[in-house]
C-alpha cells in the first residue's frame, strides 16, 4: 500500500504546477539568468582579430580546445569575455575540498555548520580570482603568439593588452560565478551545473548539423552516423538507469512502551545511490585538464620539444590523455563519495534516533558495514563513469567521431535535467503539503 507522501506525489499535475507561484518565479528567474549568460558569451575581448580566432578554432576543433569551447557554449572559440566560463571556480572548489580533507584547520571550519560553509565558499571565491588571473594571463600570452594568413591574432600586443585581458576575463568569470550562486539560491537546480548545461545545449544544434554535413561530404558514412544515433540513445538510457539505481538498507526501530501505549517498531530504509557523486568526477577531471592543456597547445609552437610532445599527446582519443582522464575520474569518484557520505556520522545519527541495521550492532559495527557497502557501490559507480567517458574517446580515436559526443557531454546533458526535474517535483510536493495545511487550519478555525 502506498504511503500518504507517495499518494500525494502521484496527484501532482499541471494544475498543481499552475498554482505554485513561487516555483514559477524560480523557473523564470533561472531562464532570465541563463539568457544573460548567453548574451555575455557574444561580447568579444578587446584588441583581438576574430578572423584568426575563427581559423584557430577550426584547426583545433577536435582537441582540448574544442572541448573547452563546448563547455563555454562557444565563448572560447569566439574569444569573448566569458571564455573561461566557470572552470576556475570548479578548479578552486576541487583544491578547497582536497585541502579540507588534509588540513585540520579547514576541517574545523567545515564542522561549524552554516557559518563554516560560508567561510569555505569565500575562500573558494578568493582562490577562483587567483586561478582565473593565472589562466587569463596564459590566454593573453597564447593569443599574442597566435598568427595566421590574416595576420596576428592581437592587434596591439603588449602589457596593456595582457592587463586588459586579465581584468576583463577575471571580472566576467566572477560575474558568472555570482550568477551561478543566484540560480542556486533563488532559482532551480545547481547554478554551476545549469550554466555548463546551457552551454552544451546551445551547441547541440550546430553539432548535429556538423555531423550531418560530415555525412553529406562523405567524411562519415551513413552506417557510422546511424551507429552514432543508436549509441547515443543506448548511452542515454544506460545513464538514466544507473543514475536512478540505489541500494536500500533496511533500518529497524525498536518498540518502546510509554504508559499503556507501544511506540516504534517501524521499518524504514536508507537509500544509497549507486553513483552518489553524480556528474562531479567527470567535470572535475575535465576542468583539471582543460585550461593547462589549452595554454600548452597555444604556446607549444614556440616552446621546447617536450612541450610540443605534451600538446600532441593531450588530445582526444590519445592513450596518454585517456589514461590521465580516467585516472582523475576514478580518483574524484572515491574522493567525492567520502565527502558526501560519512559512514561514521550516519551510524551515529542512526544510533541517536534508535535505528539499527539487522545483524549489526549500533555504532562502530554499523559504520564499518556502511563503509563496506558504500565502497562496493562506489567501485561500480566509478566503473560506470569511466565506461561512459571512455567509450566515446575510443570511438573518436578509431572512427573519427566528432569530439562533442564525449561521455562528459552525455552525463551532463542527462544528469542535470534529472536533478532539476527532481527539484521541481520537490517544490510541487511542498506546495501540495502547504495547501493541505491551510485547509486543515481553515477547518479547525470553523470548528
Amino acid at each position: 500500500m502506498a504511503s500518504a507522501a507517495e499518494q500525494l506525489a502521484a496527484n501532482i499535475n499541471f494544475k498543481a504546477f499552475g498554482k505554485a507561484e513561487d516555483l514559477k518565479k524560480r523557473i523564470w528567474f533561472t531562464l532570465g539568468v541563463l539568457i544573460v549568460y548567453r548574451l555575455g558569451t557574444y561580447i568579444p575581448l578587446p584588441g583581438v582579430n576574430p578572423a584568426i580566432l575563427a581559423e584557430f578554432a577550426r584547426q583545433h576543433s577536435g582537441g582540448i580546445f574544442g572541448m573547452i569551447d563546448m563547455f563555454s557554449g562557444g565563448a572560447l572559440g569566439r574569444m569573448t569575455i566569458m571564455a573561461l566560463n566557470v572552470v576556475p571556480y570548479i578548479s578552486a572548489s576541487i583544491i578547497i575540498q582536497l585541502m579540507t580533507s588534509i588540513s585540520p584547520q579547514l576541517e574545523a571550519i567545515k564542522k561549524e555548520g552554516e557559518s563554516g560553509r560560508r567561510k569555505l565558499n569565500q575562500y573558494t571565491r578568493y582562490l577562483t580570482i587567483v586561478l582565473a588571473t593565472v589562466q587569463a594571463y596564459g590566454v593573453a600570452v597564447g593569443l599574442e603568439s597566435m598568427s595566421g594568413q590574416a595576420g596576428a591574432a592581437v592587434v596591439d600586443p603588449g602589457y596593456f593588452f595582457r592587463f586588459s585581458v586579465v581584468v576583463t576575463i577575471v571580472g566576467a568569470t566572477m560575474f558568472l560565478v555570482w550568477l551561478g550562486e543566484q540560480i542556486t539560491s533563488r532559482g532551480i537546480g545547481n547554478g554551476m551545473s545549469m550554466i555548463i548545461f546551457s552551454g552544451i545545449v546551445a551547441n547541440l544544434p550546430s553539432s548535429i548539423i556538423n555531423t550531418l554535413e560530415l555525412g553529406r561530404t562523405g567524411a562519415l558514412s551513413i552506417i557510422i552516423i546511424l551507429a552514432i544515433i543508436l549509441m547515443s540513445v543506448g548511452l542515454i538510457a544506460f545513464i538514466v538507469f544507473m543514475e536512478r539505481a540505489q541500494r536500500r538498507l533496511i533500518i529497524q526501530y525498536p518498540k518502546r512502551q510509554v504508559g499503556n501505549k507501544m511506540y516504534g517498531g517501524e521499518t524504514s530504509h536508507l537509500p544509497i545511490k549507486l553513483n552518489s557523486t553524480g556528474v562531479i568526477p567527470p567535470i572535475f577531471a575535465s576542468s583539471l585538464l582543460m585550461m593547462p592543456t589549452m595554454v600548452i597547445s597555444m604556446v607549444s609552437a614556440d616552446g621546447p620539444e617536450w612541450l610540443t610532445w605534451l600538446s600532441t599527446h593531450l588530445q582526444h582519443g590519445n592513450w596518454f590523455f585517456m589514461t590521465i582522464y580516467i585516472s582523475l575520474i576514478l580518483f574524484f569518484a572515491f574522493f567525492y563519495t567520502s565527502v558526501v557520505f560519512n559512514p561514521q556520522e550516519t551510524a551515529e545519527n542512526l544510533k541517536k534516533h534508535g535505528g539499527f541495521i539487522a545483524g549489526y550492532r549500533p555504532g562502530k559495527n554499523t559504520a564499518e558495514y556502511l563503509d563496506y557497502v558504500v565502497t562496493r557501490l562506489t567501485v561500480i559507480g566509478a566503473a560506470y563513469l569511466a565506461f561512459v567517458c571512455l567509450l566515446p574517446e575510443i570511438l573518436m580515436s578509431y572512427y573519427s567521431i566528432p569530439f562533442y559526443l564525449g561521455g562528459t557531454t552525455f552525463l551532463i546533458a542527462v544528469s542535470v535535467p534529472m536533478d532539476t526535474v527532481a527539484q521541481i517535483h520537490s517544490h510541487l510536493l511542498a506546495h501540495q503539503y502547504e495547501g493541505l495545511m491551510k485547509k486543515t487550519r481553515l477547518k479547525g478555525a470553523r470548528k
